[in-house]
């Protein structure tokens, strides 16, 4: 990078769109740090279900965040997930702690214990973090915005590959749905709903590859342009 000071980029998008893979392989080529917030909170659902905690109890579950430490793993991305001084990131990956996951995001008392932590981590820069509120609400003075987007059916049908069901399957059509219902959440809880910053940098995915969406998203950190004027 030439810039003058090491950067903040915020990458947020729907489920699926990308956004953690792409942001961590555009951290690997700034030579950047790389954060998904999502490991936060599928951290504190899964310690909630351990302690047989309802997701939905707000007050509760936030009393959990202060057990959840994020560490950065040998290429510097903070992905691994340590709760109450165990390592658990495999444990936090699991379909029962998918499903639980959007209770818990939706509660405003959980998303601010949490946001002072997901602050911390960006100090100093030259991070790139991955999640559907960091440009709007995390870190709304980030030096670049982007949002990956995508449709609903592109990213059922990624999702879908990624898990080895055919087109059409069950499975697909289960996948399509889940999507569709955690979009509905995500955009319409009334705490830091899923939406694009207004001078967020929109990349639309559906016709380009991995590669090509990492390009399209360095380009706009890279260009001297203000977040808003990159690839639509």
């Amino acid at each position: 990078m030439t810039d003058r000071h090491p950067l903040v980029i915020a990458i947020d998008g729907p489920a699926s769109s990308g956004k953690s893979s792409v942001g961590a392989a555009v951290a690997a080529r700034l030579g950047y740090r790389f954060l998904d917030t999502g490991l936060l909170y599928r951290a504190v659902t899964w310690l909630a279900l351990q302690r047989a905690i309802d997701p939905a109890d707000g007050p509760a579950v936030a009393a959990l965040v202060a057990e959840v430490d994020l560490v950065p793993d040998d290429r510097g991305r903070l992905t691994r997930v340590f709760v109450d001084g165990r390592e658990v990131a495999t444990e936090i990956q699991t379909a029962a702690v998918e499903r639980r996951v959007p209770e818990v995001a939706r509660q405003p008392v959980v998303r601010a214990a949490l946001l002072p932590r997901q602050r911390a981590y960006a100090e100093g820069g030259g991070i790139v973090l991955a999640g559907r509120d960091i440009g709007t609400v995390v870190l709304p003075a980030a030096d670049r915005k982007i949002w990956l987007d995508a449709s609903t059916e592109a990213r059922a049908a990624r999702r879908a590959r990624e898990r080895g069901h055919a087109p059409g399957s069950p499975a697909a059509e289960r996948i399509l749905a889940d999507l569709r219902r955690r979009d509905a959440t995500d955009t319409g809880r009334a705490a830091a709903p899923a939406r694009p910053a207004p001078d967020a940098s929109i990349v639309v995915t559906d016709s380009l590859d991995f590669e090509q969406t990492v390009e399209a998203v360095l380009a706009i950190v890279h260009a001297a342009a203000p977040a808003g004027e990159g690839s639509r």
